[in-house]
């Protein structure tokens, strides 16, 4: 009996993981098509791309997933009367706790390693790959002998280039993006440099693309006059959303951080960039931890949910079930948010909320429906539709 329901989890837990996870990657496609046509994307690499994003989708999937499972397969059981059939033989409620308890640790497990190491596993590998594209590109954009101008605020142009060490030879860049006349009615052009040599390098942690270029000179004109600098090293800065219109990877976040690097900003937040940044840490520290242990909770309470929507279609169970997840998450968007702003209860209180009130909801549910003095909703809500239809149709 434990085996299938087990078996019978599982199976749903595929479906649902797998219907969810493709209706999100399509929502993913659209925000991020300006990123695939910008680099000129293949099916593998886009392929590779979102399985580098999944880590971070799996951490909200996953607890639905499991929520899903077990409602779906005790509604069925309910709905067929096969819960009937057990109790009538003698079987309580607390007998068939085994199955779906051994599934959500499986499932609380399993989502713990996706939060302690798969979401910065993933992101650091999304960042690195979508960088070598960019820089991929980079490289294919500036084609020796050409002034190069499709960057914006940048003219580049170089005798020779190399694509695959990206480095450059002979090299003029016209940069104007870091024009510094106060008079803004004379155009300067900026500054011109010239270096017999240059490299293409990306920095994945500050999402830009950098032509380091060596043992130059920087021409700028003010006016009349023009001054000359010599330099061994000059680096000229390329954003990601420059070079790409729409993608903005920028610095990374403590949502893609790995759980030591968010541990190592709580010990010492002078590391941090601004007081905000060290407010989203300390929140997302809690997060990583109260997210897995909702797989386990929210298993327990799906099983007295299906029991109470008795009769229910498993169409409109899907819904219910999304519908209490949806109470859950705004719940836990309250307690971050109000963490983030540094307001309120403490992160480390406030995004336990959640998983306390539907652990109380699943015991007390447990136990009433193992009393059999749980109310059919399912029943009611239909009693309430005929009774309202049959005053309707006497008017």
């Amino acid at each position: 009996m434990h085996r299938e329901i087990f078996k019978e989890h599982v199976s749903i837990f595929c479906l649902s993981m797998f219907s969810l996870v493709f209706l999100i990657v399509i929502g993913k496609v659209l925000q991020l098509r300006e990123l695939f046509l910008g680099l000129d994307i293949g099916i593998l690499d886009m392929l590779k791309l979102f399985g580098f994003l999944t880590p971070a989708l799996l951490i909200m999937i996953i607890p639905i997933a499991t929520m899903l499972s077990v409602f779906l397969t005790f509604l069925r059981m309910s709905s067929d009367r096969e819960l009937v059939a057990l109790k009538a033989s003698g079987v309580s409620l607390y007998q068939l706790l085994p199955a779906p308890l051994l599934f959500g640790t499986i499932c609380t497990l399993l989502t713990l390693w996706v939060s302690m190491f798969g979401i910065a596993w993933g992101m650091d590998n999304f960042r690195t790959s979508v960088m070598e594209l960019a820089k991929t590109r980079a490289k294919v954009v500036l084609q020796p002998g050409v002034f190069n101008k499709s960057i914006p605020n940048l003219m580049v142009y170089s005798r020779s280039s190399s694509l695959a060490t990206g480095e450059l030879e002979h090299v003029l860049v016209q940069d104007t993006s870091k024009d510094t006349s106060k008079d803004t009615s004379k155009d300067t052009g900026g500054v011109t440099i010239v270096a017999p040599t240059g490299k293409i390098v990306s920095d994945t942690a500050q999402g830009e693309i950098r032509f380091v270029l060596y043992n130059g000179k920087i021409y700028r004109q003010n006016e009349d006059e023009i001054s000359v600098l010599g330099f061994n090293q000059y680096v000229v800065r390329l954003s990601l959303s420059q070079l790409v219109k729409g993608v903005h990877l920028g610095k990374l976040r403590p949502s893609g951080m790995s759980y030591a690097q968010l541990q190592a900003i709580k010990k010492d937040p002078s590391i941090a960039e601004s007081d905000s940044f060290v407010r989203k840490t300390d929140v997302e520290i809690p997060k990583r931890w109260a997210m897995p242990f909702a797989c386990l909770v929210l298993g327990l309470f799906a099983m007295p949910l299906a029991c109470a929507f008795e009769g229910m279609r498993q169409q409109m169970g899907v819904i219910m079930a999304l519908g209490n997840f949806l109470v859950y998450y705004s719940l836990l968007s309250i307690g971050m948010k109000s963490g983030e702003s540094g307001s309120g209860l403490p992160p480390e209180i406030s995004l336990w909320i959640p998983n306390a009130l539907f652990a109380v909801l699943a015991i007390a549910g447990l136990y009433f429906t193992a009393k059999e003095r749980t109310i059919n909703l399912t029943a009611m809500f239909t009693h309430f539709i005929f009774n309202r239809r049959k005053k309707l149709g006497g008017r």
